[in-house]
This record gives C-alpha cells, structure tokens and sequence, in this order.
C-alpha cells in the first residue's frame, strides 16, 4: 500500500496537468519506506516528450540530496500518461529494471486520458507488474 499526504497527492495531479503537452514526472520521499509519503519533488522531463519521461541527472542527484538533508527516504516515482491509461507501458517496465532492480520503489502514474486525472500505483519487480492500493490523508 501507498500512503500520500494530501498534499503530495494534489501536487503529483497538479503537476501532472502542468506538464502538458508533455509527461511529467518527478520523484517523492517518507521518513522511511513503510511510512506516509509527505514530501514530492517536481522535476523537469528532460526527454520533453508526450510518450516518455527522462530525469536531468544532476536535479536527480540534487532531489536526492535535499531528501536526505530532510531525513527522507525516495522511495519512487512519478510520471504521468498523457494520452492512456494509469497502467506501466512496456518503457516502463524497462526503466523500473534499470532504475529499481530490487523492487522497492512505488511507481505512480498519472494518466491524463480523461478530463479528471487519474492517480494508480504500481511495484514492478523482475518485468512483473503488481498493482497496489493508494490511499491519501484527507
């Protein structure tokens, strides 16, 4: 299970939204990796495409400093789907491999298919894709 504060759980949608026409994305932090979810650091899709999503290796290495600074674990990501479904495409499946190889991130996706986004998460460990259940703080 996936907890977000609400706060963290408006901004991923918010910035989802900003990001168009593009995807979004961007990565989020607990205290620890059982914990609620309290802060989400917005980054830039250096890949500026409506299809995919790419950190700028530096903000990622400086949004991992700024959580470790605050006690934070990043404990996944955020991209959003501007034209499908809140499901992994095969892409990301590949990258969850490349940037999670252990399966410990969650995987939030923000599909944009419809006039209200709709916020899904996800484990992906060894290419299998395992849904969990989200649940925001009021």
């Amino acid at each position: 299970m996936l907890r977000l504060s609400r706060d963290v759980y408006d901004g991923m949608l918010a910035h989802a939204v900003a990001g168009l026409p593009n995807e979004a994305c961007g990565l989020f932090a607990a205290a620890s990796p059982s914990s609620e979810v309290v802060t989400f650091y917005p980054m830039a899709n250096a890949a500026a495409s409506e299809s995919l999503y790419e950190f700028d290796g530096a903000e990622h290495l400086d949004v991992e400093k700024q959580a470790e600074e605050g006690g934070l674990t990043v404990v996944g990501v955020m991209h959003s789907h501007t034209r499908s479904t809140a499901y992994p495409s095969p892409t990301d499946v590949t990258q969850a491999a490349g940037f999670d190889p252990l399966g410990v991130w969650h995987y939030v996706i923000v599909s944009l298919k419809h006039p209200e986004p709709a916020l899904r998460s996800y484990r992906i460990i060894g290419g299998f894709i395992d849904e969990e259940e989200v649940r925001v703080r009021a």
